[in-house]
């Protein structure tokens, strides 16, 4: 189970969710509900571990760089080398990124006709250098039926959202914004297909009435995942450890089980999510 200190919620909005459902809710004509969530949320899950890449890399470069630091390297060049170390952010928990997937590269494209490639090869990147999310991210922004000329106005306002402020609060934004679009979305699908959408307040009852204290979490249809955010949580806010329970989960849908897998990602947890 993750070890990260987000907190719980407020359920206020945040000021750029409504902005990132107008932008997703643009592209409602030109692809289904099903569609264009996993457009979105694939795109803010990049943003937010592109931002704690870089977060991590400032870290090493100022330690680097200032006289007073144990681990100062007076040559710029070795400050450059060492802060693009890969096994210095594996150590923090923090995802490596290749230059082409960080997202700075992918938003100087936000206006080229080939964002779609650019986003597809940044995913494959990532998937290539962190085995963990193999077969996990979304890889077909390039396909004709996707706008572009959109895709490329949603990069733009997602590169607006900061999620590097700290890692607690980062975190807790991000599962917000999951939270928001995952409610949004269940709305616009409808319940079609036999696929439901469990409100937050009745995962979290549930949640209380089981007090996942220790042991092994098991949610036979976990969705996206709420069942074990919400386990952590309430683990924390009752002063318990959260490495003392481990969680586990199947799911039929494998686009959503992918959903889940980058929701505990984003959480350092990915345990069994069995198929």
């Amino acid at each position: 189970m993750a070890r990260g200190n987000s907190k719980p919620a407020n359920g206020s909005t945040l000021d750029f969710e409504a902005q990132l459902w107008a932008a997703a809710d643009k592209m409602r004509g030109h692809m289904d509900a099903s569609e264009y969530k996993h457009v979105c949320l694939g795109l803010i899950f990049l943003k937010y571990i592109s931002d704690a890449f870089e977060e991590k890399r400032e870290q090493l470069l100022f330690g680097f760089s200032n006289p007073k630091s144990e681990w100062f390297i007076k040559d710029e060049p070795q400050r450059a080398e060492a802060a693009e170390n890969r096994d210095e952010y594996l150590a923090a928990n923090v995802f490596w990124l290749p230059p082409e997937a960080r997202w700075h590269t992918i938003k100087a494209k936000a206006k080229s006709p080939e964002i779609g490639k650019v986003i597809d090869d940044a995913m494959g990147a990532i998937e290539r250098e962190n085995p963990t999310l193999k077969g996990v991210l979304p890889r077909d922004y390039a396909r004709p039926s996707l706008d572009k000329v959109r895709l490329g106005r949603l990069v733009d306002i997602i590169s607006n959202i900061g999620f590097n402020e700290s890692a607690a609060k980062s975190k807790d934004v991000l599962g917000r914004v999951y939270e928001y679009f995952l409610g949004k979305f269940a709305s616009a699908e409808g319940k079609g297909g036999g696929e439901f959408y469990t409100p937050q307040c009745v995962v979290q009852v549930l949640v209380a009435m089981l007090e996942p204290y220790k042991g092994r979490v098991f949610d036979p249809c976990c969705g996206s995942g709420g069942m074990f955010v919400q386990s952590e949580k309430f683990v924390e806010e009752h002063g318990g450890r959260v490495g003392d329970i481990a969680v586990y989960g199947q799911e039929s849908n494998y686009t959503t089980w992918k959903l889940a897998r980058m929701n505990l990602a984003i959480r350092g947890n990915l345990e069994a999510l069995n198929l």
